[in-house]
């Protein structure tokens, strides 16, 4: 329990440090990581079903070859196609968004650095160090979370590319 409240204050102390503009870019790589969780988890769990699903479906047809069944085929991969790609722009839009929340946090931590010099006339240091420190942390959480999202944006796009190629090369036109 003392751990937890150690952490806790921790984190108090950082985001102090860095503004509520951490905040904001926290909630964001949140919601990011949730949506690439949940896309791990449907190729690994409900991606099985819909792709055999779509299989029994073409296996069922006795012809393969003609317009209709081009047509069949077409919409059994655009569905789960479908379902493959959910979410995977805005994870991608997420992961954009990440650098430009941490350059709002230098923005802002910028502006309060003027500030001190407009009242202070360049005199205290120490109120423009928090300044500089508002400026720096949210530029640097920004980026740790873009990159991290870039990975794991990564994997799931190669994922979703691979499962809809293996969809396509297993409903065959041989019959």
């Amino acid at each position: 329990m003392l751990a937890l409240m150690d952490a806790l204050a921790a984190i108090k102390a950082f985001v102090a440090q860095g503004g509520d503009v951490l905040l904001l870019i926290a909630a964001l790589t949140f919601v990011m990581w949730t949506l690439i969780f949940e896309r791990v988890w449907y190729f690994h769990g409900a991606l099985k079903n819909d792709v055999q699903g779509a299989l029994d479906v073409w296996e069922a047809r006795g012809e393969r070859k003609s317009w209709n069944a081009h047509q069949v085929r077409y919409a059994l991969i655009s569905r789960v196609s479908e379902k493959v790609n959910v979410n995977m722009d805005m994870v991608a839009t997420l992961v954009a968004l990440a650098p430009l929340l941490g350059l709002l946090g230098t923005v802002t931590g910028m502006i309060e650095v003027f500030n001190v010099l407009a009242v202070t006339g360049g005199g205290d240091a120490k109120s423009m160090a928090g300044g500089v420190s508002k400026a720096t942390i949210p530029t640097m959480a920004g980026m740790v979370a873009a990159l991290s999202g870039v990975f794991g944006n990564t994997y799931i796009t190669r994922t979703a590319e691979r499962e809809n190629q293996l969809l396509e090369d297993h409903l065959t036109m041989d019959h």
